[in-house]
């Protein structure tokens, strides 16, 4: 006999078993959480976006406050693997701008347990 409900998460369980700073920028970047996306990448990281790259904590800052103030995204993961010690996440991202929902990917390239390294594509 099944006694779980299975509408109830399971606490504290990444979603797609997801490190946990990934997990958590995804969380962050959804709430609109600056400081807490901030707090999941190293000193020196990196992100490419939109053809742009964003190097350290203050132009990653910068980079997701105007990204949340044009696009208000909501990012769902739709599916997670590891490719060549790099982890790939394709996911639904929803918000203000044309052709929404579309599906991007998200590499995410660890350094320890922060992001060293994020690009995403279409």
């Amino acid at each position: 006999m099944n006694t779980s409900n299975p509408a109830t998460p399971l606490p504290s369980s990444p979603p797609h078993n997801l490190p946990a700073a990934i997990a958590g920028y995804i969380a962050a970047a959804n709430a609109g959480d600056t400081d807490a996306v901030a707090a999941c990448f190293t000193e020196d990281a990196i992100v490419k976006d939109e053809g742009q790259e964003r190097r350290g904590i203050s132009a990653i800052v910068a980079w997701k406050e105007e990204v949340t103030l044009k696009y208000s995204p909501i990012t769902q993961v739709i599916r997670a693997e590891v490719v060549n010690g790099i982890n790939v996440v394709t996911a639904s991202v929803s918000g203000d701008f044309p052709g929404s929902p579309v599906e991007l990917k998200y590499a995410f390239t660890m350094d320890g347990d922060k992001i060293a390294r994020l690009d995403i594509t279409v």
